[in-house]
């Protein structure tokens, strides 16, 4: 379910519905606690209708009054409104190819759980890699009853394509038209492509820390995983394509007449600068391994290894390339490196990436692409799934508040 929500004082049947959703958002984006006078400002809203509505909030445990806010009438300071500190959570669920990740966030965008499990999930049945997803879920629930904060919702983030709650295809799972159920362990469940829920998860990252500044909210973030994908978000919107299925850069020919990839086709760009590849191609000559963490790469980085910076500078070679065209076609002006890869490795490829992009770009010239690491680093998509899973709070309280 994608949810939506319009801006402005509603004037039709929705409208306690569509203003309660209104005042809660401003409270959630204020750089400090808001008083409601301040909220009357910014919505529009009488004060008075104002009042009422944050009196709901605040009994139905959204918001919270904390403090004093300057925005009162001539500069008297009145009781401030924020987020509620015991109020309700999503929980985010990932699957891919060598862990399982569980994490939750509150409305303020404060991480309440994390959990991580490694665990090689290539050749497990779907069911099976589900059942200990779900496993992570119990701990999760468990331990969030232990501190009195409630769960709305999951949101599950697996490395394919998805549709509604269909999982198409994810290659390096060997999934193919696996159906994923409504709820799990009794709460609503919605799943959505890795990448996908990464870039919203960033979104909401850059929103949380810079409130008050000015934000990017246009970049391509880039998940470097086993798989490779990609989140567009334009103007704070993520764009899924017409069938919800946008971002799969890992699939781009980097050389059409390279190696095979897992999806069928050849020179794909997962086989030069996904996870199994620079970790071949790196510690195969200095260990004689093949098989190793992206943790070892970093090591050995860090020392300054020769044959290492050269497969870095190699694979942020073919990211550069796949990425200009993406940056041709969408105008986009910030690229975040993200993922259990990406991230970690960013100091190391986003030299390559950058010189890529200053060549093949046409805008380079006047609007050069800046490359930055993203700011949950690992953990972006299981944080942006948790992230997901707050929306029917933040877009419709009225329907959490009339189901308290």
């Amino acid at each position: 379910m994608r949810l939506t929500r319009g801006t402005g004082p509603a004037r039709q049947a929705t409208i306690r519905e569509h203003n309660l959703s209104m005042v809660l958002d401003e409270v959630l984006r204020a750089d400090e606690p808001i008083s409601r006078a301040g909220l009357a400002a910014a919505t529009g809203l009488t004060r008075a209708t104002v009042s009422a509505l944050v009196d709901e909030l605040v009994a139905s445990g959204l918001v919270a009054e904390s403090g004093r806010s300057q925005s009162g009438t001539a500069g008297r300071p009145s009781i401030g409104l924020v987020a509620s500190p015991h109020g309700p959570v999503g929980i985010g669920l990932e699957v891919n190819v060598d862990y399982l990740a569980v994490a939750a966030v509150d409305l303020a965008g404060q991480l309440c759980y994390e959990a991580v499990v490694t665990a090689d999930q290539r050749g497990v049945p779907p069911k099976e890699a589900l059942g200990h997803a779900e496993g992570l879920v119990v701990d999760a629930v468990t331990a969030l009853a232990a501190a009195d904060r409630t769960a709305t919702r999951v949101a599950l983030a697996v490395p394919g394509l998805v549709e509604d709650h269909l999982v198409r295809v994810a290659p390096n799972l060997d999934w193919h038209d696996v159906p994923i159920p409504d709820t799990i362990v009794g709460l609503p469940l919605i799943v959505d492509n890795d990448a996908n829920l990464a870039a919203q998860g960033e979104l909401a990252a850059a929103l949380n820390r810079e409130r008050g500044s000015p934000v990017s909210r246009s970049f391509l973030y880039v998940s470097g995983e086993i798989g490779i994908g990609a989140g567009v978000v334009l103007d704070g919107v993520l764009m899924r394509g017409a069938m919800g299925f946008a971002g799969e850069v890992g699939h781009v020919a980097v050389h059409p007449d390279g190696p095979r990839c897992g999806c069928g086709a050849y020179g794909c760009l997962e086989q030069y600068a996904g996870q199994d590849a620079i970790v071949r191609a790196a510690l195969m000559p200095v260990t004689g391994q093949t098989r190793g963490t992206i943790a070892d790469v970093v090591e050995l980085a860090r020392a300054g290894e020769a044959n290492v910076i050269g497969t870095l500078q190699d694979a942020g070679a073919a990211l550069g390339v796949v990425l200009a065209g993406a940056v041709n076609v969408l105008d986009i002006t910030t690229i975040v490196l993200g993922g259990v890869v990406f991230a970690p490795l960013a100091p190391w490829l986003a030299p390559a990436v950058q010189r890529e992009l200053d060549a093949r770009v046409l805008a380079a010239r006047w609007s050069a692409p800046h490359i930055r690491a993203s700011a949950l680093g690992e953990r972006s998509t299981v944080r942006g799934a948790a992230e997901m899973a707050l929306d029917a709070v933040r877009h419709f309280p009225a329907r959490f508040i009339g189901a308290r």
